[in-house]
C-alpha cells in the first residue's frame, strides 16, 4: 500500500490526503494512516499545513 501512495505522489507536488487517496485508489482513512507512517519513516514531509510531499 505504501508503494501506491509514493507512486501517486511521484509528480513531486505537495498534495492533500484526500487527493493522495483518490490518486492511489484507496480509502481516505487508509491513506491517512499510511501517510502518518511514511512521515515517521522520514519518506514524506509536510511543506505546509495539510499538504504532504515526498522527501528528497
Amino acid at each position: 500500500m505504501e508503494e501506491k501512495i509514493l507512486k501517486a505522489m511521484a509528480s513531486g507536488d505537495a498534495m492533500r490526503p484526500g487527493d493522495i487517496a483518490a490518486a492511489a485508489g484507496i480509502e481516505k482513512a487508509e491513506a491517512d494512516k499510511l501517510i502518518k507512517k511514511l512521515v515517521k519513516e522520514d519518506k514524506l514531509y509536510s511543506p505546509k499545513r495539510c499538504f504532504y510531499a515526498i522527501k528528497k
